[in-house]
């Protein structure tokens, strides 16, 4: 029982140091209100692996947004979003295809009007640029990772001692 807690400690903070250290090395595309595309989205495939990825997923999130980024509301918002993203992939498992859509819709419908308040730019596009963004990241690169990974899922993500 206590190998398999230490083992998803491990998962989770392994996935939060690569959400946020993607995120902080390709900051410049990170945090851009228009045309913004954050790589490290990509990992919110995950939760179809292991639980172990929601938190992680989310501290990551919000290490990346403490660091840089735009304040407060993205530090509150941008995190809120990629954990209900994340809890909702976990939902999908059964449908791999599905499992990047709630990044794309959770990101869009919160970070998209939170971009808009801080950057004063139109709601709508700033919105849609952020849902494309994630579109790009979460199907472009998050997809093909799925189903890579799944090739090797038993030994990346067991969690039996």
């Amino acid at each position: 029982m206590q190998k398999k807690s230490v083992r998803y400690l491990v998962q989770a903070a392994l996935i939060a140091a690569l959400y946020a250290a993607l995120t902080l090395a390709l900051q410049p595309i990170s945090f851009s209100a228009t045309g913004q595309v954050r790589v490290s989205e990509a990992l919110t495939v995950l939760p179809f692996f292991t639980p172990a990825a929601v938190p992680g997923l989310f501290v990551g999130c919000l290490l990346a947004n403490l660091i840089g980024g735009y304040g407060i509301l993205d530090i509150v918002f941008g995190s809120l979003a990629t954990l209900l993203a994340a809890l909702a992939a976990r939902k999908l498992r059964r449908w791999p295809f599905l499992v990047p859509l709630p990044s794309v819709l959770f990101n869009a419908a919160i970070v998209g009007p939170m971009l808009s308040y801080v950057t004063g730019f139109p709601m709508l596009p700033t919105a849609g640029y952020v849902g494309l963004g994630q579109l790009a990241a979460c199907y472009v690169l998050g997809l093909p990772l799925l189903y890579l990974l799944r090739r090797y899922d038993k030994i990346l993500f067991r969690m039996d001692p």
